[in-house]
């Protein structure tokens, strides 16, 4: 092959490849003391003395917080109607004296906002996002604009979040170091990878697929986990993510809490694990399951954007974020 401009092509084309599969990251600047973290309810609502236990855990940090517009509005389940949950995480992420933004509490409601906010002046300073469950949905959309966020605990569980998961969270705060050494668990499959770390809840990544807020799952490792769903229906998600292809291109899957699932009256026969090891049992890729995050008390936090390197074996596994 001699003509110039195939060859000019055939390079171009490696070189966005290559280029796309290096992506660069945005970090948001690291917490310090002093600095203000603002918690917004993007989904269900709660009310201000609810939260109490989270402002004053920020506050021991030496940090200040504002509570948002929405903390103790209703609208039915929600805090407040669509057009407020968005002006109020608008505001939060457009002012440049907050530093954070910490999701109040999960349960349903993210989604409906996510096409109204405006991430212009977001894009250029960017700053932690911080939450996990229906929170999966801005952890995806920012994903896509190349901006990490943190994968962590609500504000609602900073009373009965445990110590370490606590701690977990003000390390990936402000900038500490992050890394977490596990027990064997049953079908971890061993191995080491390296690769961007994606991902959260389960069925949110399946609510936004074919979405802009999707993920794009190539050369990645990916978390996930999930809470109060039938057993089938977390077999049905797992089978349209397999016959899609988004597990072909992974380097490593890392399961979080499935908990409290919900049978039939004619039982599925699987619980959740033995699903997702099922599905996932003919990939080559490292598998670690029981990862402690999700909807548990020891939920870690966990940088998604960020590369993390991990380690399978029979001794058990670690997670190491760089």
């Amino acid at each position: 092959m001699k003509n110039p401009k195939i060859l000019s092509l055939i390079f171009l084309g490696l070189f966005i490849q290559t280029t796309l599969a290096q992506r660069k990251m945005i970090t948001p600047e690291f917490l310090q003391k002093g600095d203000t973290v603002a918690i917004v309810a993007t989904a269900r609502k709660i009310d201000a003395a609810t939260l109490q236990p989270a402002v004053k855990l920020l506050e021991s940090w030496g940090l200040n917080v504002v509570l948002g517009k929405t903390i103790g509005k209703e609208d039915h389940q929600l805090a407040g109607p669509d057009w407020q949950r968005a002006t109020d995480f608008q505001e939060m992420i457009d002012n440049p004296k907050i530093k954070a933004i910490w999701a109040a509490k999960g349960g349903y409601g993210t989604v409906r906002i996510i096409d109204r906010i405006d991430f212009t002046a977001f894009k250029k300073k960017p700053k932690w996002i911080c939450g996990f469950s229906d929170v999966t949905v801005l952890h995806s959309h920012l994903n896509n604009m190349g901006i990490e966020t943190i994968h962590s605990l609500m504000a609602v569980s900073a009373k009965t979040a445990t110590p370490e998961a606590i701690e977990s969270f003000r390390k990936a705060l402000f900038g500490e170091s992050l890394s977490y050494k596990l027990p064997d668990a049953p079908f971890n499959k061993n191995g080491k990878a390296k690769g961007e770390l994606v991902g959260g809840n389960l069925s949110v990544l399946y609510s936004v697929m074919g979405s802009k807020s999707e993920i794009d799952y190539k050369g990645k490792i990916l978390f996930i986990e999930d809470l109060d769903e039938y057993l089938y229906h977390i077999d049905r998600m797992m089978m349209n993510l397999k016959r899609n292809g988004y597990f072909d291109g992974l380097k490593a899957v890392v399961i979080g809490g499935m908990t409290e699932m919900n049978d039939n009256d004619i039982p599925w026969g699987k619980d959740a694990l033995q699903i997702v090891q099922d599905v996932l049992k003919d990939y080559k890729f490292p598998i670690i399951y029981n990862f402690p995050a999700g909807h548990i008390k020891d939920n870690r936090a966990m940088i998604f954007g960020k590369t993390v390197s991990i380690e399978v074996t029979d001794a058990g596994s670690t997670v190491k974020f760089e």
